[in-house]
């Protein structure tokens, strides 16, 4: 028989042959939906909200956010009388077939800023360091005062320039998104200040491109709100603020069909990590590596005790920030270290 026939033969009986397999359809291509977040259409609640856009798994968002102020802030002078509010979120976006008890599965392929401006600022009443309405001081709190940033991403650096002396010096450059999450459970509505099981404000700097961030699915679509855009973070967050910027990203999202995890998850070619989210911060770290411990165990095969002492000796914590409701830390280990994985559970 000839190739050509041979081929056309086949070709038929895929289709239509007795007793074989109906042809399933294709699914639809992938496709990118695109969404600019402007004042008069950004979020300042985690919950269930009307959609901005409906996104199929495979999709790409591509999408722009405004900094925490809200880009109120532009010239010195400036104040944060100008701010309506804090963390101001893009979407939500609802992601078709997810359904509670699922994984959301974020891509995170580019994180881009959109401003050659930074902003970092001290406020009354908040930060590490400062006196608060939680943690009462006889003295003061310390006044507002707004620091200004040039970024050059030529050199990927942005310019620290003191405000009580001529010094300056350069910080490298790490766009990320300071804010992420999905609906909570529960039909809670979460303000974007707030960190916990959902995501939200995890001002963790590996929300940044090449990674890949895993959210439990608490609602119908699971609805996913971004912003807080960084160009650069010192871990702790410690003053309260990052250096602020709007950006454009774009997240491909997946989701992954009754595997269900309790707390945000991020991994890489490198390593896996988790989050605790809570106060105090031993708690958060407990979260953290009893997340690490169960995924070693679920994923790569390792007894729980095993896997404990394990990272007793190989992992690494980041507190990525101290300074909102909750601590956020993150807890993470080199795949280097861990046997083949044995599952694709998040």
């Amino acid at each position: 028989m000839r190739p050509g026939v041979l081929l056309v033969v086949l070709s038929v009986m895929a289709v239509s042959g007795a007793g074989l397999a109906r042809a399933q359809q294709a699914p639809p291509e992938a496709k990118t939906v695109r969404f600019e977040g402007t004042l008069a259409n950004v979020k300042y609640v985690y919950g269930v909200a009307p959609p901005v856009a409906r996104v199929r798994p495979g999709d790409t968002i591509d999408a722009t956010t405004l900094d925490a102020f809200g880009n109120a802030i532009q010239k010195p002078g400036d104040t944060l009388a100008l701010v309506k509010g804090d963390n101001p979120l893009t979407g939500p976006f609802y992601i078709e077939g997810a359904e509670p008890g699922d994984t959301l599965v974020v891509r995170i392929l580019d994180v881009q800023l959109t401003s050659r401006q930074g902003i970092g600022a001290t406020v009354p009443l908040f930060g590490a360091l400062n006196a608060t309405s939680y943690t009462a001081m006889l003295h003061p709190p310390l006044p507002e005062r707004v620091w200004f940033y040039p970024l050059d991403p030529a050199s990927n650096t942005a310019t620290f320039q003191a405000l009580d002396s001529k010094f300056t010096t350069k910080i490298a450059l790490h766009p990320f998104l300071g804010c992420i999450g999905v609906a909570p459970a529960g039909g809670e509505a979460r303000s974007s200040i707030v960190p916990a099981e959902f995501g939200g404000n995890m001002d963790a700097p590996e929300v940044s491109a090449g990674n890949t961030l895993y959210l439990p699915v608490n609602v119908s679509g699971a609805l996913l709100y971004f912003g807080d855009g960084h160009a650069a973070m010192g871990d702790g967050e410690i003053a309260g603020t990052a250096i602020e910027v709007p950006l454009r990203v774009r997240l491909q999202v997946q989701v992954r069909k009754g595997k269900s995890i309790n707390w945000p998850r991020f991994e890489n070619d490198r390593e896996i990590m988790t989050t605790g989210i809570y106060r105090p911060v031993d708690d958060a770290v407990r979260i953290a590596f009893t997340e690490l411990v169960g995924w070693i165990h679920a994923e790569y095969g390792l007894s729980e005790q095993d896997a404990y002492e394990l990272l007793s000796k190989t992992a690494k914590i980041r507190l990525a920030e101290m300074v909102d409701p909750n601590y956020v830390v993150v807890a993470s280990i080199e795949k280097k270290y861990l046997p083949a994985k044995k599952t694709t559970a998040p």
